[in-house]
């Protein structure tokens, strides 16, 4: 009987593919060149992700930097209480999180992401499509909890969150990161009345 895959090695190797495809990029991504780097082979890697496309999925799902993640503990205590004033205070933290360099060097491959996703859904657009129903399903949860109606709550979700999704996109392909900041800022005090319940 098959000894059982190690979990220790298997999260080991997803922290090594994530940071390989962070300065690789997604687009030359091959098993055999990834095995070399990783000092393993690419029976060993499909051994214990079964695909490559798994693999990427898994790898970039357990990155501790995601700002979703990071989120969540921002929401704090269930019972606290939120206000437009609260949402864009909890915006703000989650965009100073883009500071981090970190993730900033990440951020070429999520885009990458998104792009083949589109081009190849096939492959990786369940990975962008959960990330962005992640965002809304969080921020809809905390527009119902101020008193919108459902349909209202997830509109206004959507809008927060493709709208930052694209103010992100910009300064990760030409650094303006300034620039960005402002729209972000700009963004929200135009949205932020809208968040009243009526």
């Amino acid at each position: 009987m098959p000894r059982p895959p190690d979990p220790a090695k298997r999260r080991d190797l997803l922290d090594q593919v994530r940071e390989y495809m962070i300065r690789n990029g997604l687009a030359e991504l091959s098993l055999r060149p990834l095995a070399r780097a990783l000092s393993t082979s690419d029976r060993m890697l499909l051994y214990y992700f079964g695909t490559k496309e798994r693999m990427v999925a898994e790898a970039l799902a357990l990155d501790e930097r995601r700002p979703l993640l990071r989120a969540r503990s921002l929401l704090g205590a269930v019972d606290a209480h939120r206000d437009p004033a609260w949402v864009r205070r909890f915006m703000e933290e989650v965009w100073q999180q883009f500071a981090d360099p970190d993730l900033r060097a990440a951020l070429p491959l999520y885009l990458e992401i998104m792009v083949t996703g589109l081009l190849r859904p096939d492959r990786y657009a369940p990975v962008v499509r959960d990330a962005l129903t992640e965002w809304k399903d969080l921020l809809a949860s905390v527009f119902r909890g101020m008193g919108l109606p459902e349909a209202r709550a997830r509109t206004e979700a959507a809008l927060l969150v493709d709208a930052c999704f694209g103010l992100v996109a910009g300064p990760a392909v030409e650094g303006d990161w300034d620039e960005a900041e402002a729209a972000f800022r700009l963004l929200l005090d135009r949205l932020e009345p809208g968040w009243r319940a009526t």
